[in-house]
């Protein structure tokens, strides 16, 4: 596998093919259909891998489509497979005419690798061009946009293009989607759009400048539904005429360098349902006219210089996603919030009083960084996983010192399943014939070959009752607990809350968490002792790992130093070999589904296993594998958005996040939502480094740490086919080939 940070084109003497036929003085002239068959085949072997070179069945190729006369209506080749240099440097100077599909309506030439800009004249026909995700480069031809009167969608994102946004694009007068997003477009956004009265999807994110202020101003943005200029150094106030847009779904101003207050005009938006103003420098109060957006789904304030409290009215209704984390807000925190949000980050701030007792189906929450507390210790029982700290500043007379309170959540966490019986009274009994062998004190590591009544005793000793000061986390569906047994085993206890043992719905995910463990003997996969089941109290027994999760060593400031580059390599070496051995190596191949740091669990000597197999699942090789949406948000490979069917491949795209977590030292959601931009390929690996520990010193380390950032970036193609699978990926560990690379300062 060759897979680089850094993107070098090899100049070199190619063929150049036309797509179109010309003919001499004299020579009979061509149909349009022979005319269109003729270009098909010059291009077959480049854009179809020359696996489709008969012509005549040409409307039959995959992604084309012919109406009913037989001429081309769709073009849309497939993302080539094999990208060596010569074969990528042989597609970019490829010189492409499409003049002769007079009856071409979509075209799809988006991942293809061109630097050419292909000719589009006298495609009068044309509704959709995409030609994102290559490496054109310069000014938009003005030819490029001739007599394409028809057209609908515009995608020319992700490109190296350059110059001002073309005045031509007013002729488009039916455009209805345009992206120039990813580029290096200069100067002001031109007052064309507000001649572009069809236009209601603009995305002109993350360009080379774009400095003045937002221009809110111009007509006809009324119409506009989904807006995206984020990453343009924007600069001034978001102006009131924000109110204006009445019908926006969608609204994107992050990443500049917007200042003053949210305007209170904000509320106008009923239609909103997505709001980005992170990344800024946006001060004051958060305006309570947010509580009016009632179909708001996400709201994204983070890292900007917010204050004074959270309003009440924020909380009225439904969040998928609120993030407030990295402002400077104060006050407690609406309890109403915690039950109508499933992702809630609320880190990095002033905010005090006690968390409230009821929660709602939070599946993410980060409270880290803040002056909160806990009422009473019972509450940890309700209380969702993420780490977070709390920090009580009332002096103990008795101590005569602050008392600090930290409470790692979620650091040995893996998310419970419930108890059914099935699968776990059949093991029960199968094991249950050795019984008699057990003795009172027996190691528990025997749990399978007796009933458990002993072992339940030793246990409710070792934690005096599932006491609360032996509690080292808590999942979605229980708590995890710490229990050093007379043997002087020490085990982690995974107990269900007495709501969800009743709940038949996680039978599934229990019984799954048993099936596969059972079956997986890996060094880097946590293990599974036993499980007790009985009406009081029902558990899982695993083996104990000291220094809890990845995530929580990541957020840990002192834990983070320690983790020096070689441990940091290891642990993500160890993750690879995991999920190789679960994907390659087993009867049926097991996708894990959850892959995140803090289902990365860390031994005394940072060496990494895998946990929380409640949602695996083995795969059916006679089946689509089609299955409900489950994971950790931040970790979810993008198809399952679309696709619902699982495979191998989520878990390698998840697998690529974690790698770059661990590099980073944070999550990379920003680095990944900037990583297709044409600066990515020009990565300096130093810059996506953890700052909290020193630059790998030896040449070993450096192209170790190297190897592991080229690997990641292959996990995260957006293309599922393009990733490695985690078997190359753990061969490319195993056989340490790596070259160091120039860039890395």
């Amino acid at each position: 596998m060759a897979i680089s940070c850094t993107c070098t084109i090899i100049l070199m003497l190619v063929p150049l093919v036309f797509v179109g036929i010309t003919t001499n003085a004299g020579t009979h002239k061509l149909s349009p259909l022979d005319q269109e068959a003729n270009a098909m085949l010059s291009i077959s072997k480049e854009l179809w891998s020359n696996q489709h070179n008969n012509v005549s069945n040409r409307c039959n190729w995959p992604r084309v489509n012919c109406n009913k006369a037989g001429s081309i209506t769709l073009l849309s080749p497939p993302t080539p497979s094999n990208f060596t240099d010569e074969f990528r440097t042989q597609l970019c100077f490829l010189k492409l005419n499409f003049s002769v599909f007079q009856n071409l309506v979509h075209l799809d030439l988006s991942e293809m690798g061109l630097c050419e800009f292909p000719k589009l004249s006298g495609l009068k026909k044309l509704q959709h061009l995409n030609l994102s995700y290559n490496t054109f480069a310069g000014e938009v031809p003005f030819t490029l946009l001739e007599n394409l009167t028809q057209l609908v969608v515009l995608d020319i994102s992700n490109n190296y293009i350059s110059g001002t946004i073309p005045q031509e694009l007013s002729k488009l007068e039916r455009l209805v989607m345009l992206d120039l997003s990813a580029n290096r477009f200069l100067g002001s956004i031109p007052l064309i759009f507000g001649q572009m009265s069809n236009l209601t999807h603009m995305n002109l994110s993350n360009n080379q400048h774009f400095g003045d202020e937002v221009p809110f101003t111009l007509p006809n943005l009324t119409q506009f539904l989904v807006l995206d200029l984020s990453q343009n150094k924007h600069s001034g106030f978001i102006p009131h005429e924000i109110g204006k847009l009445t019908n926006l779904l969608t609204l994107d101003l992050s990443s500049n360098s917007l200042s003053g207050p949210i305007p209170e005009q904000i509320g106008y938006l009923k239609r909103l349902t997505s709001l980005h103003l992170h990344s800024n420098l946006l001060s004051g109060f958060i305006p309570h006219e947010i509580g009016k957006l009632t179909n708001l789904l996400t709201l994204d304030l983070s890292s900007n210089f917010l204050s004074g409290p959270i309003p009440e009215q924020i909380g009225c209704d439904p969040f998928g996603i609120l993030n407030l984390c990295y402002n400077a807000i104060s006050g407690v925190i609406p309890s109403s919030i915690f039950i109508h949000s499933s992702y809630l980050d609320l880190s990095h701030n002033n905010l005090s009083g006690s968390i409230p007792s009821q929660i709602g189906n939070i599946s993410y929450l980060d409270l880290f960084y803040n002056n909160l507390s806990i009422k009473n210790t019972k509450e940890l029982e309700s209380i969702i996983p993420f780490c977070y700290q709390l920090e009580d500043h009332h002096h103990n007379k008795h101590f005569g010192r602050s008392l600090v309170l930290v409470i790692i959540m979620v650091c040995v966490t893996i998310s419970l399943g419930s108890v059914g019986i099935g699968i776990c009274i059949f093991r029960a009994r199968h094991h249950g014939k050795l019984e008699n062998k057990a003795t009172k004190n027996g190691d528990l590591f025997s749990i399978w070959n007796y009933d458990g009544k002993i072992a339940f005793e030793d246990i409710i000793e070792a934690t005096q009752d599932f006491d609360i000061r032996y509690c080292i986390g808590t999942g979605a569906y229980g708590s995890v607990y710490e229990a050093r047994l007379p043997s002087d085993k020490t085990v982690a206890l995974k107990k269900l809350h007495k709501t969800e043992s009743k709940n038949p719905s996680y039978y599934k995910s229990f019984c799954n968490e048993v099936e596969v463990l059972t079956e997986i003997r890996h060094r880097n996969i946590i293990r599974l002792y036993g499980y007790y089941l009985h009406n009081r109290c029902m558990f899982l027994v695993y083996e104990y790992l000291e220094r809890g999760s990845l995530f929580c060593n990541l957020a840990n400031e002192m834990e983070a130093q320690e983790l020096k580059w070689s441990k940091r390599v290891n642990i993500i070496k160890g993750t690879a070999y995991a999920l190789a051995h679960m994907h390659h190596h087993c009867p049926s191949p097991i996708v894990h589904r959850d892959v995140s740091s803090n289902n990365v669990l860390l031994n005394s000597e940072l060496e990494a296993c895998v946990s929380d197999f409640s949602t695996a699942r083995l795969l059916d090789p006679d089946s689509s594998n089609q299955t409900l949406l489950v994971g950790t948000y931040g970790y979810i490979a993008p198809e399952l958005a679309y696709t619902m069917s699982v495979t191998t491949k989520c878990d390698v795209y998840s697998f690529g996040v974690v790698a770059l977590e661990t590099t980073m030292g944070h999550h990379p959601r920003e680095f990944m939502s900037t990583m297709t931009k044409p600066s990515t390929q020009q990565l300096l690996v130093k810059d996506v480094l953890d700052p909290r520990i020193p630059l790998p010193k030896s040449r070993k380390e450096m192209q170790d740490v190297v190897h592991v950032v080229k690997l990641a970036l292959a996990c995260l193609s957006s293309d599922p086919k393009s990733r490695p699978s985690m078997q190359d990926v753990a061969n490319e560990f195993s056989a340490s080939k790596t070259s160091m690379n120039s860039s890395f300062f």
